[in-house]
């Protein structure tokens, strides 16, 4: 099967693909962490590649929850600048779920309400896949069936960081395991084998 997995650079679902006897090859703009087919430059100019399964992770940033604060500095006001970089990452977004490609799946965490991303499919944890961590993950899905937890991990540790800035405030908030966006994004061993196995 020919798998494209747009947006990541870690090489993590590619390898797993790749394992199990795929023609996979991951894309982004930054160079692979990992040796292995990777397409360097915009995934626009490959999208239409014959694909038989696209997994993609498009940049969530200034479309997360997780902004909030940010996208309304004060109450009941919108940080326009924010929302016009949501409302453009939101129709890169779309551009993958809405690709000529058979089978899709499109990850992301939870987004704002304002940037009215269709309804997903799915939420998956870490912990469902072996691994110790809670973080929680949405999945939009065409032509693939829901992803079936493999190991389910009772004690775990939040992984991102959460309302860090209620700290000040005196409200519960947590500094997570993840210290930088790069080991925010990467996606966990147990959820790419889960992929490869499940959908490959």
């Amino acid at each position: 099967m020919k798998v494209l997995v747009a947006c990541e650079y870690s090489g993590t679902v590619r390898d797993a693909f790749i394992k199990r006897g795929h023609d996979a090859v991951s894309c982004d703009i930054l160079p692979t962490d990992s040796p292995g087919p990777h397409y360097q430059g915009d995934v626009r100019d490959i999208l239409n590649d014959g694909w038989d399964l696209m997994i993609a992770h498009p940049p969530c940033t200034f479309m997360s929850n997780a902004g909030a604060r940010w996208m309304y500095p004060t109450k009941g006001n919108i940080d326009q600048n924010r929302l016009d970089k949501a409302l453009e990452a939101k129709e890169f977004f779309m551009t993958f779920l809405n690709a000529d490609i058979p089978k899709i799946c499109v990850e992301n965490p939870n987004p704002l309400k304002i940037v009215m991303l269709p309804q997903h499919t799915q939420i998956i944890q870490p912990f469902e896949y072996g691994e110790p961590y809670s973080k929680k993950t949405l999945l939009w899905l065409k032509g693939l069936p829901k992803l079936i937890p493999t190991c389910i991990i009772p004690e775990h540790t939040t992984f991102c960081p959460s309302n860090t800035g209620g700290k000040k405030r005196g409200e519960k908030y947590s500094n997570g395991v993840a210290k930088n966006g790069h080991t925010r994004s990467k996606t966990f061993q147990g959820i790419a084998e889960a992929m490869a196995s499940q959908w490959g």
